[in-house]
């Protein structure tokens, strides 16, 4: 059976346990041999509190979630937000389009363009995944020759892309959002995806900064292609 490591929240070194478990439910958290702190301090803490940090991005809390509990919702949670984004943009792509004729309400069962925008969302995601895990891969891997567990930090991307979970206002309440309120979501997910490499590699924020910029630009490169592909097909 393969023993679980845990990390310290405070200095990053590898522990077996958090806390030990003694005789009629007495708990005690485990010290940190190394900064000689608690090794989670944050499994005595609320949730909403472990939230709150992982909103400041501060490191203790990604390393909590990312190292210390087995949360398993990147998935759900990634679809989640696609899908949310992906009404947004149709939304949008629909929403200077007013008109009182009743039978205008086809346009909107047009389900293919929600699809395709859900499948724009999906693509610049993947992009931009597939973009920073390689860039690691290489300056890692094949330039520093350490190593790196790209499914632990292929969820630690999406994990930290929570912040898009902010699109729902906007999705309730449809035209009342604007463009400085989305860029500013959008930095906010970059952002907690630049702490959550930092956090999976223990690395400087120069090169956290270096793979996000490198994952932004994939994926306003593939937006930019497929939108020029759709022009052309229109003109034709």
């Amino acid at each position: 059976m393969t023993k679980v490591v845990y990390r310290c929240v405070e200095c990053n070194e590898k522990a077996t346990e958090l806390y030990r478990d003694y005789t009629n439910g007495i708990l005690k958290i485990t010290i940190c041999e190394s900064c000689q702190k608690p090794v989670d301090k944050y499994i005595e803490y609320d949730p909403v509190i472990i939230l709150i940090d992982a909103i400041l991005c501060k490191t203790q809390a990604f390393r909590h979630i990312l190292f210390n509990t087995s949360l398993d919702i990147h998935w759900k949670l990634c679809v989640f937000c696609l899908l949310c984004e992906a009404y947004l943009r149709w939304v949008s792509l629909h929403g200077s389009e007013q008109s009182s004729d009743p039978a205008d309400i086809i346009r909107y069962t047009k389900e293919w363009e929600f699809y395709s925008m859900f499948g724009l969302a999906a693509l610049e995601l993947s992009a931009f995944c597939c973009s920073v895990l390689w860039f690691l891969w290489m300056v890692v891997v094949r330039l520093q020759g350490g190593t790196v567990e790209l499914s632990l930090l292929l969820r630690a991307l999406l994990l930290s892309c929570y912040g898009k979970v902010l699109l729902i206002p906007a999705v309730i309440w449809e035209h009342d959002y604007s463009p400085l309120c989305l860029g500013f979501i959008k930095l906010f997910v970059l952002t907690s995806n630049l702490q959550a490499i930092r956090v999976i590699l223990n690395s400087s924020r120069r090169l956290a900064l270096m793979a996000v910029c490198v994952g932004l630009l994939s994926e306003s490169s593939v937006a930019q292609t497929v939108t020029s592909v759709q022009d052309m097909l229109t003109f034709d």
